[in-house]
């Protein structure tokens, strides 16, 4: 009996103060004995390959629900939202061009092997996308290709507006239930980010990042500031009511579990579960939330942003306005096409650096710096990009208007 109201305690406690708890015992675990906190990333990856594994198929299933029960009244969202999207992005570029100006950095180019094969232009970025367009659902899913599932769910859900209402309420009850399954899986986040904190500064720890403070430090204060001011001013000229509020909860229960799994496709459960919390319109985030994870990324047009102007001042090459404009744009749309796991965004950097006439063989140096700078540079990518789906569609889904 008293194993069972403890557990019922744990389950139904402050998930927040729960990881919170984690992140302590990982620290202290990983200072007293590194070799178990080595063994302890198990814990996150596990929790990582969980949450990565129910995404896909809930994505499916909410948006077909979600648009097969959709009230014929209901006036969609979508416009507006996907218009924040594209703003935000493109503002968060931007932001990292004028952070970039006032505070210039350079890098030491180290020479590494490397196989990765990055796109070679914005019309391979484009074409990738088409074709992720037209993919089978199965290998969507398989592949965690989350345009592909997002359009056999629009598909699927438009479609079966006409059909039987028991098999729209079949929908439903299967959506109801793949929910409850990523409830669960939620609740093991305190046990899962524990193994991936615990991992993470058994492997390297911060120590390695001393000589990329600077590049770090322009990095992290851009995305710093999106999240506390650019977003909120974007917010405010929308909804002309104090975005702080929304701002910080989602920071808190989506940008803290986002930090630690660095991947915007694992962590749609999380924000699908809190924009429910927050009382939105389900109709509508059922379908921005996955759309966001993969074309919200201003997060990695900061990365992108960012890096490429620090290789350009390496080199010596001068950067004018209308370059530099230029770079913005191409940035935000190269974000857009970056995958939704951790690192994804680090393979456009050649892309963007292709602008200034680098190589690519210098610009993957480049791309080999950022994963160098992963483990602050991607988590707080993650936080801010997923962190900021939420802001966006309850800035215009909210239900009080």
């Amino acid at each position: 009996m008293e194993q069972t109201a403890l557990w019922r305690r744990l389950a139904g406690g402050n998930l927040i103060l729960q990881i919170g708890v984690g992140i302590v015992l990982a620290i202290l675990l990983s200072v007293a004995a590194p070799a178990w906190a080595a063994n302890a990333m198990l814990f996150g990856q596990l929790f990582v390959g969980a949450l990565k594994a129910v995404a896909p198929v809930l994505v499916l299933v909410l948006v077909a629900s979600a648009l097969a029960n959709q009230k014929s009244t209901h006036e969609s969202h979508m416009r507006p939202i996907v218009g924040l999207y594209l703003i935000g992005t493109v503002g968060a570029a931007l932001l990292a061009v004028i952070m970039s100006t006032l505070f210039p950095t350079t890098l030491t180019l180290v020479v590494t092997e490397t196989d990765l094969s990055p796109p070679q232009g914005i019309a391979e970025v484009l074409n990738n996308l088409l074709f992720k367009l037209v993919d089978n659902p199965v290998n969507a899913i398989m592949t965690g290709n989350y345009i592909g599932i997002l359009v056999w769910g629009v598909a699927l859900g438009l479609l079966l507006r006409r059909g039987a209402e028991s098999t729209r309420v079949m929908l439903r009850d299967v959506s109801d239930a793949v929910t409850g399954i990523v409830r669960i899986v939620i609740r093991l986040a305190p046990i899962g980010i524990f193994g991936l904190v615990a991992g993470n500064l058994a492997a390297g720890g911060l120590g390695e990042l001393a000589k990329y403070g600077q590049i770090l430090a322009v990095l992290l204060s851009s995305m710093l500031l999106m999240a506390l001011a650019v977003n909120p001013l974007i917010v405010y000229a929308k909804t002309r009511r104090n975005p702080y509020p929304l701002v910080f909860t989602a920071l808190r229960e989506s940008g803290i579990t986002a930090f630690f799994t660095r991947s915007s496709a694992a962590n749609v459960p999380v924000n699908l579960a809190l924009c429910k919390r927050l009382d939105l319109e389900e109709d509508t985030y059922a379908v921005s939330i996955p759309l966001g994870a993969t074309i919200n990324m201003g997060g990695a047009a900061i990365t992108i942003t960012v890096l490429t102007l620090a290789a350009a001042n390496t080199l010596g090459i001068e950067v004018d306005v209308l370059t530099a404009l230029l770079l913005s744009i191409i940035a935000a749309l190269s974000a857009c096409g970056a995958s939704g796991v951790a690192g994804g965004s680090l393979l456009l950097i050649p892309l963007a650096c292709s602008l200034f006439g680098i190589s690519n063989d210098v610009a993957m140096q480049v791309v080999a710096v950022g994963f160098v700078i992963s483990i602050l540079q991607d988590s707080a990518e993650t936080a801010l990009n997923s962190s900021t789906d939420v802001v966006f569609t309850a800035a215009v889904a909210g239900k009080e208007g």
